[in-house]
């Protein structure tokens, strides 16, 4: 996707994990490997199953300075996803603490008091399908996953928040980072990646939403 003195930013396709597994590779050794590079450090973390933007520090400096801006919240970072359930509400706010769940998943609570932060807004894009465009105000473990499935509609192929024979219909769980944007060294970055894996998030309605979304920061965003 793009590269500077001080970062590079991919596209990561789905299922593929961001460390190392056993003899498999992880994100950064492939990249360097690609790249010729001899390091990168890891900046922020996707989930195996979710696709898209990924960023990875070039040296230690910047490897600190992209780490502060995510730990404070200064980089803004927007997902799509798609349910194929009708969600309680089609836009607004997300939030609760977060607590371990069975089999390596949580659950949202009612509680506040240090909750989980997600604003969101949806579409329509036919065959009982609607598309998500989330925003994570913070930062945690499976957060959008969770979300989702608090609104009573988990994201299609989620294996881990839907019930698995739904879940086993789908070629991937229908999770992206779409777009992020930063300043870094007084420079604005900003950037946007369309899904390109996936039939459901490239059926031609789907992909005619998430064109007009492509500047996720200009979108009157719901209260």
């Amino acid at each position: 996707m793009a590269e500077t003195e001080d970062f590079v930013l991919i596209n990561k396709a789905p299922n593929i994990d961001v460390h190392r597994d056993g003899d498999i590779p992880g994100i950064c050794e492939r990249v360097c490997s690609a790249l010729k590079l001899p390091e990168l450090f890891l900046v922020h973390r996707l989930d195996k199953v979710t696709s898209g933007l990924l960023l990875l520090a070039k040296n230690t400096e910047a490897n600190q300075q992209l780490s502060a801006l995510f730990r404070d919240k200064q980089i803004q970072k927007y997902y799509l996803a798609l349910s194929d359930k009708k969600p309680k509400k089609k836009q607004g706010w997300i939030k609760g603490d977060m607590e371990r769940s069975r089999r390596g998943s949580w659950k949202l609570l009612n509680s506040q008091q240090n909750p989980a932060i997600t604003q969101f807004f949806t579409a329509s894009v036919g065959n009982g399908l609607r598309l998500f465009l989330l925003k994570p105000r913070t930062g945690k473990t499976h957060q959008l996953r969770v979300a989702m499935k608090s609104l009573g509609a988990p994201i299609c192929g989620d294996e881990l928040y839907d019930e698995a024979s739904r879940a086993s219909q789908h070629e991937r769980t229908y999770l992206h980072a779409f777009a992020l944007s930063f300043e870094l060294k007084k420079q604005h970055y900003q950037y946007c990646c369309p899904p390109t894996l996936g039939a459901l998030f490239l059926a031609e309605a789907t992909r005619q939403q998430w064109l007009l979304w492509q500047q996720p920061e200009l979108l009157a965003w719901p209260n």
